[in-house]
């Protein structure tokens, strides 16, 4: 091996020589920044490019070490710059070519929004130059932040950390990204005001995190949040219109399973070579020397071979990473001002997933399913959804559908919109969207607990308030224990058993919901969590979508399994009389409080993750993230919570300074004219002046 000893006095000057290099000149740099009480940055930019400019500045002070920890995994280096911990992740980098990606689609933009994402890169580095006390010095070897790495972040986190997740095994199922949404059209409006509510649900770290911001120039106004990283924001509302996302039950990934034959592999009745690359990842050592790696990366064609096993290659392909405007939709997503506008930016079709849920001030709603999925000349969901077989050429695709394609609704005569990560067929109720008008491998036919919530939440209520739709988002009950419980409880009368009985005494006085204070659900969740798909008397039925599954298949063998929950319960707790509180904690640097809420395949909707703390208590790591509930009427009404807080650079107030609002069920007021954002100002930048 080769060892090479690395600089820190060269490091040091590189830096200086070049914090404010890489990037193409751009128009402005003048745009004051108000800061509130939150730490939400109110960008004011002399012009669009200005405002961007602005905006990569704010996303440095809120979060400045992690956007260029990101930054550097994207360019596949951050093990030359971190050490051994990020090798595999350099290697993953290398072998889907992300950097390269991110070059291709950096070229690939048109001009004003490659001068965006140019002023944006521009706020970062003159940020790091201007404070670089800020940034913790391992992260300043990722600097100058060149357009191309934006992109390639991009790439990293919608293609590879998206959409190819489950491919790729990367994530861990109870970290799978999800969201809420509802738009409340004129019909079913109190004030007959289209209403939207934009709450998705993420962990609530890393590339996850995001970045709530007021972003405003001539000819620009909106208000929302991004991921941490991206130089646009993605849900957002202006004067005239907002939009939300959910993650979509979309198919644009496939994994293959080739036969291999003759060091290659088989398809139809040939045998084709495997192509070859050789990538050398340098692995900083802790005495700052550096080890090469030389790793072999393997290719099925274009497609990166991720494993061997059992004599078959198993491949990847991944649809739509030749779609590099993205960011320019967003953009002009955010800049429309009518239905017309915005729709005109949705059939660009360059988002790569979600759904779309849409209101605006002439009342309409909307839902769109986006992304890009594959044209395939057969084949249902579920054979998409699994293992392809590469070794027949019947399976490949190349062409993915267009918008005229794609499940959409606008203005139901049901009056309302909700998706919850179901696929669309459910995106109203009574539904409206047949499932047998589109290609059976779209999108999957089924509805779990969290959507069925959210429809029978609101099915019944023909005048909608604002005050409603928040509650909605705010609602802790659990869908489950409306279906199941009665007849848990009947049933521990018809078998009893001392330990189900004891259970029976807590559950009956159970308010059903998952409240910091309220007692049983920690009991109860313990039960349910036991059984299976089997144990139901009615499997989920899509004629009767809300209301199934449904009855207890065995209810001798549900009285067992509650009398062990319980014993779980007594010997963990010392009693059944638990809080949910109590064990369930939102906690954020020295902030502690009581949680509530919880996982949404219990029928939650306010959805929230926990894993285990040193404690032994769980904490909060997933779930709800940025919230806004939005009524557009003559003047918006709006409501909004970041959960976790707006920063997470060291020292920072704002880290976790929102988990009181949220530990009490509470939203907050957006600050939007400039005279309210004076009232609760917390510092004043002005740049370029």
């Amino acid at each position: 091996m080769k060892f090479v000893r690395l600089s820190l006095w060269l490091s040091l000057c590189l830096y200086m020589n070049f914090a404010g290099a890489g990037v193409p000149a751009y128009h402005s740099k003048k745009a004051d920044i108000l800061w509130d009480t939150y730490g939400v940055p109110h960008i004011y930019g002399k012009n669009i490019s200005a405002m961007y400019y602005a905006f990569g500045w704010a996303q440095m002070h809120n979060h400045g070490n992690l956007l260029l920890r990101l930054y550097g995994i994207a360019r596949g280096r951050s093990a030359e710059y971190w050490g051994a911990e990020f090798a595999s992740a350099d290697k993953k980098i290398r072998l889907f070519k992300v950097p390269e990606l991110g070059k291709e689609a950096y070229a690939k933009q048109g001009h004003e929004m490659k001068k965006y994402i140019d002023a944006f890169a521009a706020g970062i580095n003159d940020y790091a130059a201007a404070y670089p006390q800020m940034i913790a010095a391992p992260f300043k070897e990722v600097l100058p932040v060149t357009g191309e790495d934006i992109m390639a972040h991009a790439v990293r986190v919608f293609f590879l950390e998206f959409l190819a997740a489950e491919d790729n095994a990367a994530l861990n199922p109870i970290l799978t990204p999800g969201s809420n949404a509802y738009a409340v059209g004129r019909s079913r409006s109190a004030s007959g005001n289209a209403m939207l509510l934009a709450n998705p649900h993420l962990p609530w770290f890393d590339f996850y995190t995001f970045f709530e911001a007021h972003l405003q120039a001539p000819g620009f106004h909106a208000y929302g949040a991004s991921l941490v990283g991206m130089p646009v924001l993605t849900i957002a509302f202006n004067e005239h219109l907002g939009w939300t996302h959910t993650v979509n039950t979309i198919d644009a990934t496939d994994r293959y399973a080739y036969t291999l034959k003759d060091n290659g592999y088989q398809v139809d009745s040939a045998t084709v070579p495997f192509k070859y690359d050789t990538t050398i990842v340098q692995i900083r050592q802790p005495d700052c020397t550096v080890r090469f790696d030389t790793t072999v990366l393997q290719y099925a064609g274009d497609e990166p071979v991720l494993g061997v096993k059992n004599n078959k290659a198993y491949t990847i392909k991944i649809a739509g990473l030749d779609s590099a405007g993205f960011f320019y939709e967003w953009h002009m997503m955010a800049k429309a001002a009518d239905r017309r506008e915005f729709e005109t930016a949705l059939r660009r079709m360059q988002l790569p997933l979600f759904n779309v849920i849409y209101a605006d001030r002439a009342g309409n709603i909307g839902y769109f399913f986006g992304g890009s999925v594959p044209v395939r000349s057969s084949g249902d969901w579920d054979f998409w959804h699994g293992t392809v077989d590469g070794s027949q050429s019947k399976n490949y695709w190349s062409q993915t559908h267009r918008y005229n394609d794609m499940p959409k609704l606008f203005n139901p005569r049901t009056g309302f919109i909700q998706n919850a990560n179901d696929p669309p067929w459910y995106c109203t109720y009574p539904p409206v969207l047949s499932p047998s008008a589109y290609p059976s491998y779209m999108s999957p036919v089924s509805m779990a607990f969290r959507p069925q919530r959210a429809v029978n939440m609101i099915r019944n209520n023909f005048s909608v308030t604002f005050d409603d739709l928040v509650k909605y988002k705010l609602n802790t009950g659990v869908e489950v224990a409306d279906r199941f419980l009665d007849e848990l409880l009947a049933a521990i009368e018809k078998f009893p058993d001392p330990a189900a009985q004891a259970a029976a005494g807590v559950l009956r006085n159970w308010d059903r919901t998952t409240d910091s204070a309220s007692i049983g659900g920690i009991l109860f969740i313990n039960w349910f969590a036991k059984l299976d798909d089997t144990m139901f008397k009615l499997p989920w039925d899509p004629a009767h979508p809300t209301e199934t599954p449904a009855g207890l298949k065995d209810s001798a063998t549900a009285v067992k399994l509650l009398s062990v929950a319980t014993m779980e319960i007594y010997n963990m707790f010392g009693s059944l009389q638990v809080p949910w509180g109590a064990l369930f904690r939102f906690r954020a640097g020295a902030y502690d409080y009581p949680a509530n809420g919880g996982p949404g395949n219990f029928g939650i909707y306010r959805t929230m993750e926990f894993m285990p703390d040193t404690d032994g208590r769980m904490r909060a790591v997933a779930g709800d993230t940025y919230v806004a509930a939005v009524e557009f009427g003559r003047k918006i009404k709006a409501r909004v919570l970041l959960s976790y807080g707006n920063a997470s650079q060291p020292g920072s107030r704002h880290i976790g300074d929102q988990l009181q609002l949220l530990s009490r069920k509470q939203l907050r007021t957006p600050w939007i004219e400039r005279r309210d954002i004076m009232q609760h100002l917390e510092k004043t930048e002005r740049l370029g002046h």
